[in-house]
């Protein structure tokens, strides 16, 4: 769905096109009201079920499936390691080399971190785990950038590279694509995205992407921003879970551009963190990673901070087969009387999950452009 269509959309259901509002109109203003104003667009999915599905779950491989980057030749394991748990206190510096070894050595590719998870912890502890054994050349490397100048989103690359201990980073991707300034600051004069293809050029990373978890209607203004500028991204990270599929939902809104147009769609937020288990939905938690591995997504990251985690993962891989409508409506329902205001989605409704909310020095200062132009604020 493209953005503006979804916004004509809004005003049709609020039954404004074509009418002027009655009342308070400046002096000899004749304003003319509607018989009705109808009521108010429904944002909600009518059938939640009404989704993209896979009807291939992958190529499988030992105890991995590996699905295909986008629109590359590239194939990475459907389930990603994500790097923020890594970083958690709770988790020593041997236990995240030991985890990130023991996932690789059984199959998983895909690395997720990012710039300011946990003080740069995570990209420390993983670009050590990979700096042995050759295992940074077996795995497809990830990390994001919350800078939205040129200046800022090059320094933190560089930086992560340090961390990480590599030359390159497969893909990088903008952070936190949260408000509806952040695709403007991305892609003007001076933004991150010029920085971004300077480090592209020079080989310090592959594939650029974007990340979010707030409205899936930003990802759309992102995309329509991107696509004004005749810009493809090569990736998309959002939330995929079985409460989102009711709820300001990626899944429906988001999901079926990226799979019509080649971008490879990137699930997180499959447990939230472990807030959405706290719903005591009658759902088994392999059931809320079976539920994200069949839809047509090319990696579920995951946070996995120790063996049961980690056993877990391989275990919803093991057993995962494609679902039909049917069973994926059944799932659904389940998850429903849990999903329908968010509240166990708080990346959605609340500033919990929202790093660059709480560290605005992160975004890195205005570029020139906007100083120019920005009035003195008293």
């Amino acid at each position: 769905m493209e953005r503006r269509s979804f916004l004509q959309g809004a005003v049709l259901g609020a039954g404004l096109t074509g009418t002027t509002l009655a009342g308070a109109g400046s002096a000899g203003a004749a304003v003319n009201a509607p018989a009705s104003t109808g009521p108010l667009p429904n944002t909600r999915p009518q059938d939640p079920a009404d989704l993209p599905f896979v009807t291939d779950p992958g190529e499988r491989r030992g105890e991995m499936l590996y699905r295909t980057f986008g629109k590359t030749s590239e194939k990475i394991s459907a389930i990603g390691m994500g790097g923020f748990h890594l970083g958690k206190g709770a988790v020593t510096d041997d236990e995240a080399t030991r985890l990130i070894h023991a996932g690789i050595d059984r199959g998983i590719t895909f690395m997720d971190n990012c710039w300011d998870y946990n003080d740069g912890r995570s990209e420390l502890r993983m670009g050590a785990a990979l700096a042995q054994g050759g295992y940074r050349d077996k795995v497809f490397l990830m990390s994001k950038m919350d800078g939205r100048t040129k200046a800022e989103a090059l320094k933190q690359i560089d930086q992560s590279l340090l961390r990480l201990r590599t030359d390159r980073i497969d893909l990088v991707q903008h952070h936190e694509i949260l408000r509806y300034d952040d695709p403007d600051r991305v892609f003007a004069e001076g933004g991150a995205m010029e920085g971004f293809l300077e480090a592209k050029k020079a080989g310090k990373l592959r594939y650029i992407g974007f990340t979010g978890h707030k409205d899936p209607r930003i990802h759309l203004q992102m995309l329509e921003v991107a696509a004004e500028r005749g810009f493809h991204f090569d990736s998309v990270q959002m939330p995929v879970n079985v409460m989102d599929a009711h709820f300001r939902s990626f899944s429906h809104l988001v999901l079926p551009y990226l799979v019509q147009n080649g971008i490879a769609p990137l699930a997180m937020k499959t447990f939230g963190d472990g807030v959405i288990l706290k719903a005591d939905a009658p759902i088994k938690p392999i059931e809320y990673l079976h539920f994200s591995l069949n839809l047509p997504v090319s990696v579920v990251i995951t946070g996995i901070q120790n063996q049961r985690d980690l056993d877990q993962a391989f275990e919803a891989v093991k057993t995962f087969t494609p679902m039909d409508k049917a069973a994926v409506a059944e799932l659904l329902s389940r998850s429903k009387p849990y999903a329908l205001e968010g509240k166990y989605e708080l990346f959605k409704t609340s500033a919990t999950f929202d790093g660059t909310a709480k560290n605005a020095a992160w975004l890195g200062d205005d570029v020139q452009g906007v100083k120019k132009l920005a009035p003195v604020m008293e």
